[in-house]
């Protein structure tokens, strides 16, 4: 992680390496990186920020998810999270995920909603 700020937003990394299994069936010619994978690693580390001892936090609602260019493999993809609002229950953040200076995909909302731990 290279920046954290409880509550507020974090910065991190993540190395893509091409020696995951499903660079063989997505798109076989030209590898890409599933979208999905990449929502997962925004809603990780939001989690990260929003989280607290007591309580898990779930991804319960996405607007507005763009995927501007392909992630593939060798990429190192810089992912960026700010909380815009919180509340007892809920914490919504906004993510984008950058390769060398360029934005590969943004969500303008994430929504988290909290469990508490068992």
């Amino acid at each position: 992680m290279l920046e954290f700020a409880p509550g507020s937003h974090a910065v991190a990394v993540r190395n893509i390496p091409g020696t995951h299994a499903w660079f063989s069936t997505h798109f076989p010619r030209r590898p890409v990186l599933p979208g999905v994978l990449l929502l997962q690693d925004m809603a990780e580390l939001a989690s990260l920020v929003c989280g607290d001892d007591l309580r898990h936090w779930r991804l319960s609602s996405v607007r507005t998810m763009r995927f501007r260019h392909f992630v593939g493999p060798g990429d190192q993809v810089e992912l960026t999270v700010h909380v815009t609002r919180r509340t007892a229950g809920s914490c919504e953040v906004r993510a984008e995920a950058r390769v060398e200076g360029r934005t590969v995909a943004t969500a303008r909302r994430l929504v988290l909603t909290a469990r508490e731990a068992s």
